[in-house]
């Protein structure tokens, strides 16, 4: 298989971390069941290709997210199969209850859902803006003091189909208090991909001037105007060394009908090896569980590495 030639630019990181959220992001609109052996086995094929962080499911109710009501039994047969390698597979929890299913299994990182704004907050978690925090805060501080670490989330934060564009200093209102918290690291979602690469960088900005440095931040892109990969590189330039992405480019926002999903694994890669960027990512490895899912799902991979190499 071929590979990009690479061409380091000057002033970027030597290293970024990938953080893989196909198994549960990606899957997560899905109409159609997929079977739960299936899900095992993405996620193991998943780690093999190299993926340093593979977010395997959500213990969110089964009426809010159907394709996900299987999260116990599909966590319980991996942690059978893999072990403690199981256990530190983050998932999402979006209250007490399901971090109470988390903690039944052993597993030792998760991740709460916060919107930076108050329409989504209401629409996604039926609470406010505000609001929002009384159900995170009892949350974190119980997986903290039970030795389990927390991933935060912001949906919304480069703008929303309700209210427009969002202006970084609202994101950074909401990110600080879920650092505040005790999160260990915000992943700044472009939930409906409209960012651009100035924005991204006045984002980061804006953290960094609320004391709060790039490595505290992770990026989540979606390439719904085809500008992701723009965004990666405005954020690397700007220091950040960890983004989400999602095998074969699954995924979308049932709140951006022309989303085309997540930023796919394979095309970040390619764009990273390309850079000289260190990834530790098996390209061919995921691109061929990528092909492997599509065949499953029905239909082809929107990545466009994926199709170029297949």
């Amino acid at each position: 298989m071929s590979l990009p030639m690479t061409r380091p630019e000057p002033g970027l990181p030597a290293k970024v971390t990938i953080y893989e959220v196909g198994a549960r992001d990606g899957l997560q609109n899905e109409q159609t069941a997929v079977p739960t052996d299936v899900k095992a086995e993405f996620v193991r094929r998943l780690l093999a290709a190299g993926l340093p962080i593979v977010e395997a499911t959500s213990f969110v109710h089964p009426s809010w997210v159907p394709q996900l009501a299987d999260a116990a039994d599909l966590m319980a047969g991996l942690v059978d199969d893999l072990g403690d390698t199981a256990r530190d597979l983050p998932v999402l929890v979006p209250n007490d209850r399901g971090l109470d299913r988390a903690f039944a299994l052993g597993l030792r990182h998760v991740a709460v859902f916060a919107s930076a704004t108050e329409t989504f907050a209401n629409k996604n978690l039926n609470r406010g803006l505000e609001s929002q925090f009384e159900m995170f805060e009892p949350v974190v501080a119980r997986a903290l003091d039970s030795g389990v670490d927390v991933r935060g989330y912001v949906s919304m934060c480069f703008g929303d189909p309700w209210e427009g564009a969002v202006e970084p200093e609202q994101v950074v209102a909401v990110g600080k208090r879920l650092l505040d918290l005790g999160c260990h690291q915000l992943s700044l979602g472009d939930t409906i991909g409209v960012g651009t690469a100035g924005h991204v960088k006045d984002l980061v900005a804006a953290f960094g001037a609320a004391g709060v440095g790039p490595e505290r931040l992770a990026l989540h892109f979606h390439d719904t105007y085809g500008q992701a990969l723009a965004n990666v590189h405005a954020g690397l330039q700007a220091g950040v060394t960890t983004y989400d992405a999602s095998a074969g480019g699954l995924g979308g926002c049932p709140y951006a009908k022309s989303a085309t999903g997540n930023l796919a694994t394979e095309d970040l890669v390619w764009f990273l090896t390309g850079l000289g960027i260190e990834h530790g990512v098996d390209l061919s490895a995921v691109a061929a569980t990528s092909v492997w899912m599509a065949e499953r799902l029905g239909r082809p991979s929107p990545s466009a590495v994926v199709r170029a190499l297949a």
